[in-house]
């Protein structure tokens, strides 16, 4: 299928990149995404990785990439901070479990960084909330 057909990019308002969408105007979309029994948990560097790629896959500007691991057997939390605003992950290896948020405005397509981490990460199970974020009217 083809990935453009599919999502169509928002639609900003003004330098302030307020999204226009079916007569409302608000900040964004902002993804929660819960995933369980997934790859990578632990993995720093691929992590980092996968953030970017992810961010650039929206069409999203990155800014930065900072992650963190908390040590050997212990999570990774990490933060692609965008033009666009950011996309994060906390994870618990203990728990087979990793958190993510994505919060996007402007002319981007989040729908298109959460397809990309889904299937990257492969989670057995998925939980995925979607929500306006600043609804003016």
């Amino acid at each position: 299928m083809d990935l453009d057909s599919k999502y169509s990019k928002n639609k900003y308002t003004s330098l302030d990149h307020f999204v226009e969408e079916n007569g409302k105007i608000y900040a964004g979309h902002h993804y929660l995404i819960d995933m369980w029994n997934c790859l990578y948990l632990e993995d720093e560097i691929k992590i980092r990785d996968l953030l970017m790629r992810a961010a650039k896959s929206a069409g999203a500007s990155v800014l930065q990439v900072k992650t963190h691991h908390f040590g050997e057997g212990q999570g990774v939390s990490g933060v692609a901070i965008l033009a666009e605003s950011h996309i994060s992950i906390h994870t618990w290896p203990e728990r087979s479990f990793a958190a993510f948020d994505i919060f996007m405005c402007g002319n981007t397509n989040p729908e298109l960084s959460l397809d990309f981490l889904t299937k990257t990460f492969k989670p057995k199970k998925v939980d995925i909330k979607k929500l306006k974020r600043g609804i003016i009217s």
